[in-house]
């Protein structure tokens, strides 16, 4: 019972934040750093979940992040609504394993029906179509950025369809960036098909077009002998010797880059001042870029090879732009690597006022692209709003009424439990929650066809057809695994009726001294 008790805390922490009239959190990690958001992936991911019984919620709303980067919320909400009907049943006498069982028919029967429930002429997409595309995610975007999610929806279709390759299943969400740059609204946001770097160049030179492009892992300086040595300069005039032999190493290797036609050069480390001199000279743009992994990106946005010594490039480790320019946003200089045909990499531009409202629209955009990556394995949409959920919990409800055996009041409870979703998006919009739910399962009456009526969150009504009026839908892989998750956490947690943690009772410790 504890740990039911437990879970479903965590399930209310979750609930108020379903849907797009869902409450933002106010999250501080042990770091002291602040969260203000409603996605429950970061709320989970924050919070120090002490209890055992509670963390295994939180490993299933991870799982679900990972395999399909949304529905985390419904995930903690439900796994915590089927442990608490199933506490009722366990104070009415009924065993956790006839629970446990009767939750595994329920679910498998839903995972059935799900299919049936899929929209029709969703089986298939154009991927390359931004329309299209933004139609099936605007439905994941309406719940993180409600009223946006048309502009944005646009936006991260835009940066999506540039990135896929030929096959669509070898998309990588790596390839599409986010840069925070404070300041303006989110109107403000935008996508270039390149690589935003945030980050000035070294030198003068701020454009340049058609440029070849070299990547050095290492400094762009005078090259260190392999093994230490000592010079004994006896005069000055030695030492001017030294330095004019130093300076025509540098000169001889600026000049041989050069010469391959480089007109851009990237390092992981630093330029020497010899360097950037030869550089200016040259008309050779320098920019410096800390972070290997943003390095790495350069040359997949760019197809060079980062070079681990300083030397002239050769034709194949040369990397291509079309345009690379330093541009102001904000008050923030960076410089974009623009190519004009398909790029290897997109950016999407992100605005706001405070770091707080862009971590959360970064999040959003996240979503989106994981909506896309998963339009690739499998496009099929159900009805939102509540709408899926009322119609397996109808159709779950008349099964249950078919069974002998005592699962029948489990598979009962996990109908019920099924309702949360509609109840929480009414109760969350400050509707009746009770009237809405009976409105929809009116709407639902007639099981032998498809009804898509969902809760009307906005309007005046309390039902509406969302895939019709809205053009908002979920994902049938989303809910699939949700729906498998959330119920896999409740069974484990139900399976269990100890916990035994390894920790000394007191007294002194083996190493303390006698």
């Amino acid at each position: 019972m504890k740990n039911i008790e437990a879970c479903r805390e965590l399930s209310k922490i979750a609930r108020t934040s379903l849907g797009p009239n869902g409450m933002n959190k106010m999250v501080i990690n042990h770091l002291e750093k602040l969260f203000v958001t409603s996605d429950a992936a970061v709320i989970v991911r924050e919070l120090e979940v002490a209890h055992p019984a509670a963390r295994v919620i939180c490993m299933a709303a991870e799982a679900q992040e990972r395999e399909v980067g949304d529905g985390t919320n419904f995930v903690v909400s439900f796994a915590g609504e089927l442990l608490g009907l199933a506490e009722e049943l366990i104070r009415d006498g009924l065993h956790p394993s006839e629970i446990r069982d009767g939750y595994e028919k329920a679910l498998e029967k839903c995972l059935v029906w799900l299919q049936e429930l899929s929209i029709e002429g969703t089986e298939s997409i154009d991927l390359r179509s931004k329309e299209e595309v933004a139609k099936r995610i605007k439905g994941t975007l309406s719940s993180k950025q409600s009223g946006f999610e048309e502009q944005l929806a646009g936006i991260v279709a835009e940066a999506c369809v540039d990135v896929c390759p030929k096959n669509a299943k070898n998309f990588n969400v790596e390839d599409v960036r986010t840069a925070k740059i404070v300041g303006g609204n989110i109107n403000d946001v935008k996508t270039i098909h390149g690589m935003v770097i945030r980050r000035n160049v070294e030198g003068s030179v701020r454009h340049v077009e058609n440029a070849k492009v070299a990547v050095f892992g290492c400094a762009v300086d005078t090259q260190a002998t392999e093994t230490k040595g000592t010079v004994l300069i006896k005069s000055g005039k030695e030492l001017e010797e030294y330095s004019k032999g130093e300076e025509a190493q540098v000169e001889k290797y600026i000049n041989e880059i050069a010469a391959t036609g480089v007109k851009v050069v990237f390092t992981g480390q630093s330029f020497g001042d010899l360097a950037l001199h030869f550089l200016e000279r040259k008309k050779i743009m320098a920019v410096k870029i800390p972070s290997k992994f943003e390095l790495r990106r350069v040359c997949k946005a760019t197809n060079a090879t980062t070079m681990i010594k300083l030397a002239a490039p050769k034709p194949d480790e040369l990397g291509y732009a079309s345009n690379i320019d330093v541009i102001e946003i904000g008050d923030a200089k960076v410089l974009v690597v623009k190519q004009d045909d398909a790029s290897r990499v997109s950016t999407i531009i992100l605005r706001g006022a405070t770091a707080n409202a862009m971590d959360d629209l970064e999040r959003a955009m996240d979503d989106g692209v994981n909506a896309y990556k998963a339009l690739t394995r499998d496009s099929r949409a159900v009805p939102a709003g509540g709408a899926t959920e009322i119609a397996l919990a109808k159709r779950l409800s008349d099964f249950a009424k078919t069974q002998t055996g005592l699962d029948q009041y489990a598979i009962q409870k996990f109908a019920q439990a099924l309702e949360l979703v509609p109840r929480t998006l009414a109760e969350n919009a400050g509707l009746d929650a009770t009237s809405v739910v009976a409105s929809l399962y009116a709407a639902h009456a007639d099981t032998t066809k498809v009804s898509k009526m969902g809760v009307d969150v906005s309007g005046d009504k309390e039902t509406i057809d969302l895939c019709l009026s809205e053009g908002i839908v979920d994902l049938l892989e989303v809910k699939h695994w949700a729906l498998k998750l959330a119920v896999d956490a409740a069974r484990t947690v139900l399976r269990v009726d100890q916990i035994i943690m390894s920790k000394q009772a007191g007294g002194p410790g083996p190493n303390d001294a006698r």
